[in-house]
């Protein structure tokens, strides 16, 4: 008996627990929404932007805060009619059955468990008048915003937005929206939008206050940029004294503004705003092939060298360890000066010091030069320089070969791809021009190298990436046995051809093998994403090379085949590896495999 009381009892604690809990235990929101004559886009994109029908989602859980969605919905789906041209609808949120507008919120039910959302759009309305005005000359309005056109929110917006951005464009500075008048006719289902604009005054770029922390000098900063003061004013001529200044890579933050209120003479001044980077930069890289050993890379980059926005980076390369040839590495260093020319030029000294022992030859190398080079935008760009270059070589031709020269290289860059560490569209071409002056004794002739690449989705948003490169390179004038071998052409490794050893392929001489005086090498890959971070890669590279300066039928090939797996990094770029396999050729045999991080190309 007493323990059947206990039993009752607990029952009894535990029912009372349970109702005086009740009002406040969060239950899911059951909805609804009914819109008939709307497409499935339009339901879909209401049913995702409701507050009310998202409510589970957003954690709304007590009916003050269901009842508060409610209220904001009314907007919320209005406007989006609106935007879809239905500018005559009919709303109702209801909860348990009541309108929510009539709902006060001092009185919020204990309990809301449904809500319906019923939409009458009534007809979709087209624009009856369609006007902007004034106009600047050669204004192109948006198709959307014509008489007879769906009338839509939207299109309001951007034809007021091209309106305005035309008389920007033509040098009014201050242009703005004066005065719209959009009125429904009803009876019609027209929208009458007629838009009023202030042109205001044509004005001329003034001066250019330089403000902010930055430790560059105010005369290089003004010389980087190229402030076109005195000149008509241009938003495009604006974004590209921005682009200039942080082209240089000194600055994290670079903001230009235009000033409230014009000069009386006609001129806008602004006011330029800087935070510098920090001063120095350490990054480090690596690559790991089968045969040759892993290569290691670090570079050091010291920002604003001098408070001139120069950039002095410093490269160091060790190669080969626990390869099949010596170690080796190489040297490097090269002085970015923005503010010696003009805005979208600079000048740079370059040297490098390096020493290759692959098993057809050895060489040291130590190169001095100073060039130039002109930025047309964002994608090109184009450097020339002058100077010096010495090599010691031991090859198929000989021991302590000697060489020097002078030389004059020329090189140009066009990236047009969607992204420089793991492309899906687009393409890059580098194409090298160098003539060689022969001193002491040197041959003198001249060296040819292009490298394009090209990459495809197939419409398929990235998923599948097809991707192609050709590389071509030729030597004009002396014999192959005049040249460093360093400016000769081989085949084979990470760079050419995969699965074919480190510059396996070349030119027999004697016993050994030598460059090529000519080169080309074709890679072909089709890439696919199995998740968002992994993906699949198949392969296939081609190269030949051979002694002319030319291609002909006799000259050496090989190629390599072989399947990759890459694991997206984000903006380092994928970790890839490679295993590749000879498939023509008899430069290598058996399996080889390459680790790095990036794209191959």
């Amino acid at each position: 008996m007493q323990a059947s009381r206990r039993r009752g009892g607990l029952k009894n604690w535990c029912a009372g627990v349970f109702f005086a809990l009740a009002p406040t235990c969060a239950m899911a929101l059951e909805t609804s929404l009914a819109a008939p004559g709307l497409s499935d886009d339009l339901k879909k994109q209401i049913e995702e932007t409701s507050s009310v029908m998202t409510a589970d989602n957003r954690g709304l859980d007590t009916p003050l805060e269901v009842l508060s969605a409610a209220l904001s919905d009314y907007r919320t789906i209005v406007q989006i009619l609106y935007d879809a041209g239905y500018f005559g609808p009919s709303v109702s949120i209801k909860l348990d059955g009541k309108e929510a507008a009539d709902l006060s919120s001092l009185s919020v039910p204990a309990q809301i468990n449904r809500a319906t959302i019923t939409i009458r759009p009534g007809k979709a309305y087209n624009f009856g008048t369609a006007v902007v005005q004034p106009l600047a000359p050669d204004t192109e309005l948006p198709e959307e915003f014509a008489s007879g056109k769906l009338a839509t929110t939207g299109a309001i917006q951007q034809a007021t937005s091209a309106g305005i951005q035309a008389w920007k464009d033509a040098g009014h500075a201050k242009a703005k929206l004066r005065d719209q008048q959009i009125v429904a006719r009803h009876a019609q289902a027209q929208l009458d939008a007629r838009i009023d604009l202030d042109q205001g005054p044509r004005l001329k770029f003034g001066k250019m206050y330089i403000e902010g922390g930055t430790d560059v000098r105010h005369s290089s900063i003004e010389k980087i940029a190229g402030f076109p003061s005195g000149e008509v004013y241009s938003p495009e001529k604006l974004q590209k004294v921005g682009t200039r200044l942080r082209r240089t890579g000194t600055f994290s933050t670079v903001s230009i503004q235009e000033r409230d209120t014009p000069n009386p003479d006609g001129t806008l001044d602004f006011d330029a705003t800087f935070e510098d980077l920090p001063k120095r930069r350490l990054t480090f890289g690596v690559e790991l092939a089968s045969r040759d050993g892993l290569d290691l890379t670090a570079t050091w980059t010291h920002r604003n060298v001098f408070r001139r926005a120069q950039r002095l980076r410093f490269e160091a390369a060790i190669r080969n360890i626990g390869g099949s040839e010596d170690i080796d590495g190489r040297l490097g260093l090269r002085l970015d000066q923005p503010d010696r020319l003009g805005p979208d030029d600079n000048t740079f000294w370059s040297a490098l010091l390096e020493r290759r022992n692959t098993d057809n030859y050895s060489v040291s190398v130590a190169s001095l030069t100073y060039g130039a080079r002109r930025t047309f935008s964002d994608e090109l760009y184009a450097e020339a320089a002058v100077g010096f270059s010495i090599s010691n070589a031991d090859d198929a031709y000989g021991d302590g070969r000697k060489f020097r020269y002078f030389i004059i290289p020329f090189r140009s860059e066009w990236d047009k791809r969607d992204s420089k560490v793991s492309a899906t569209r687009g393409y890059y071409l580098d194409s090298q021009f160098m003539p060689f002056v022969g001193i002491s004794g040197t041959d003198t002739g001249l060296r040819l190298f292009f490298d394009g690449r090209a990459y495809t989705s197939l419409g398929t948003g990235g998923r599948i990436v097809l991707a192609g490169r050709v590389q071509l390179g030729s030597i004009l004038g002396p014999p192959a046995d005049g040249v460093t071998p360093d400016f000769l052409f081989f085949s084979g490794g990470a760079g050419t051809v995969r699965g074919q050893p480190y510059e396996s392929l070349g030119v027999p001489v004697g016993t050994g093998i030598a460059g090529g005086k000519s080169f080309l090498g074709l890679s072909g890959e089709v890439r696919g994403k199995v998740t968002e971070k992994l993906s699949l890669v198949g392969f296939y590279d081609y190269g030949i090379v051979d002694t002319s300066s030319f291609i002909g039928s006799g000259a050496e090939y090989h190629a390599g085949a072989g399947l990759g797996v890459r694991y997206d990094l984000g903006g380092f770029g994928p970790l890839r590896l490679d295993l590749a396999v000879p498939v023509q050729g008899d430069t290598g045999n058996g399996l080889q495999f390459y680790i790095g991080i990036g794209q191959a190309f």
